[in-house]
């Protein structure tokens, strides 16, 4: 079945058309309260929110909704997305509820849940919910009705898990860190995590004012990081997106390392502590000198598809514990159930500390591949899959590159867009090569 509402992570739009307005939201509430009442009598579900401003008015939404299916609800205010997967599992709720549409502008907004166990729900659940949504609301009566709270702490709470996940035997005295949080879930959390770990911390983009959230800050638009870092001589630079799931980070040179580079550290930091991962899960766009380099240790790279989710998806299935994409979302499921910015830092600046090496000398060995994307918009019927000319161009580029490159060529999910992506270790001939692919799309004239 062909899921209605959900995306790939929750359900997100602009705020004031469908289905981000007070009435849906009520509804979705509503027959989620449902959903879980058929497995327990009483649930209980944890509500946190990034700063958008329509925040207060999507979270006022969810309880009444829950409410009226007689469920509870404990709120926790502005909290990251990886904040309220923890207290989930920690307060032992049912369900956990983030209001936030991520590393979007604040006109958009999002609903997005996680289990009891802290992990993305899965595609048998949202589609439980959808129906739900197309029965008739079945309001509880006054003696039933559920009740809200707020948990005050919540903060707190979230700050002493992220240093949980740091060594017990090390501490970051000595280092001097920049902290942008994209005016966003985490400018109160993130800067006390480093600080009480010992590092001297400056801190940018937290001063949200609900209306800025990841405007000219954070993981998305790191410039301001870099800027930052050289101007006040830092050791390094972290950026988070706006519901802090992403991290973007910035040695004192001003270099910026992707989600990649440090999904690479990562696992070789645990290599060097002798505790070989057997496998990795990156996406179809992770670059291929991160492949390579894994191949050379011995480790093995399987490939999801682009997003979070399904690499998460991956890693549960294979038992794995490491896996992430470009963007900054990576997994270490051995310190969260889910994608979580400050532990990833945390994970990077203990290899760091544990060596006594920088990020850079540390990733001395990776260059990434260059690597050429190419739209190509598609005319009205245009059917590309079946292209012999694109089949056979392909077919003699990955001949051509070998193991010194790769092809990608998939569809958009948004747009009439055919993306045609090419790897080699020649930025020329990634570009000459990504042209030609191209070439084979376009309408002959």
């Amino acid at each position: 079945m062909t899921r209605k509402y959900f995306g790939t992570d929750g359900i997100r739009g602009t705020v004031g058309q469908s289905p981000i307005t007070p009435d849906f939201v009520l509804r979705l509430a509503h027959a989620v309260g449902r959903v879980l009442k058929k497995s327990e009598a009483r649930p209980t579900v944890l509500i946190g929110k990034d700063t958008r401003i329509s925040g207060y008015m999507l979270e006022s939404a969810l309880e009444s909704g829950f409410n009226s299916a007689g469920v509870d609800v404990v709120l926790l205010g502005p909290l990251p997305t990886p904040g309220v997967a923890y207290l989930t599992r920690a307060q032992r709720a049912s369900l956990g509820v983030v209001i936030s549409a991520s590393h979007n502008a604040y006109p958009d907004n999002g609903i997005k849940f996680f289990s009891a166990q802290g992990t993305k729900l899965d595609d048998a659940w949202e589609l439980a919910v959808e129906a739900a949504l197309e029965e008739a609301p079945v309001w509880v009566d006054s003696a039933n009705l559920g009740k809200a709270r707020r948990l005050n702490d919540a903060p707190g709470r979230y700050i002493e898990f992220c240093k949980s996940t740091f060594a017990n035997d090390l501490t970051l005295r000595g280092m001097k860190l920049v902290v942008d949080a994209a005016h966003g879930a985490a400018y109160q959390v993130a800067p006390n995590v480093f600080h009480e770990l010992g590092a001297e911390v400056n801190s940018i983009g937290c001063a949200p004012d609900g209306l800025n959230i990841n405007k000219g800050f954070g993981a998305t638009h790191p410039a301001a990081l870099v800027e930052a870092v050289t101007a006040q001589k830092a050791d390094y630079g972290i950026a988070l997106d706006g519901d802090a799931d992403r991290l973007q980070l910035v040695d004192s040179s001003g270099r910026l390392f992707n989600g990649d580079e440090l999904l690479y550290l990562m696992v070789a930091e645990r290599i060097a502590r002798g505790d070989k991962p057997a496998g990795v899960v990156g996406t179809l766009m992770t670059n291929k000198a991160i492949e390579v380099a894994l191949r050379g240790q011995g480790i093995e790279l399987v490939r999801a598809k682009v997003g979070d989710r399904y690499v998460l998806e991956e890693l549960e299935k294979r038992g794995w514990l490491l896996g992430g994409e470009g963007s900054g979302h990576l997994l270490a499921l051995d310190r969260h159930t889910t994608g979580d910015g400050i532990v990833s830092a945390l994970q990077v600046l203990q290899a760091c500390v544990r060596s006594g090496k920088t990020v850079a000398q540390l990733l001395a060995e990776i260059t990434l591949f260059p690597q050429v994307l190419i739209n190509v918009r598609l005319t009205p019927g245009q059917d590309w899959a079946n292209n012999d000319a694109l089949a056979g161009e392909t077919r003699r580029i990955e001949t051509e590159l070998g193991d010194s490159g790769r092809v990608l060529i998939r569809a958009s999910g948004t747009e009439p867009l055919v993306r045609v992506m090419v790897e080699a270790r020649d930025a020329k001939q990634a570009q000459s090569c990504a042209q030609r692919l191209a070439a084979t799309l376009e309408p002959a004239r």
